[in-house]
């Protein structure tokens, strides 16, 4: 599947991309979190949350949408 990345915060400063598109022909969120840890390994000590269809998502969810959200940690107040 063809899957679109989008990167925010740090995020787009540790993978120098805002938004990329990859070939994934795994399941869950978690084997696409370890490709892209491989791919930029500076992802594995940052924290930050996935977000698929709009809605944040933990790493057994099953990917079935194509735009995945690598979100970093929200401040607010």
């Amino acid at each position: 599947m063809i899957l679109t990345i989008k990167y925010f915060g740090m995020l787009a400063e540790i993978t120098e991309c805002t938004k990329e598109t990859i070939t994934f022909s795994e399941d869950t969120v978690s084997e696409l979190l370890k490709m892209l840890i491989a791919k930029y390994p500076a992802l594995e000590k940052k924290e930050f949350q996935v977000a698929q269809n709009q809605t944040l998502v933990s790493e057994d969810t099953q990917i079935l949408n194509s735009e995945i959200v690598l979100l970093p940690p929200f401040a607010g107040g």
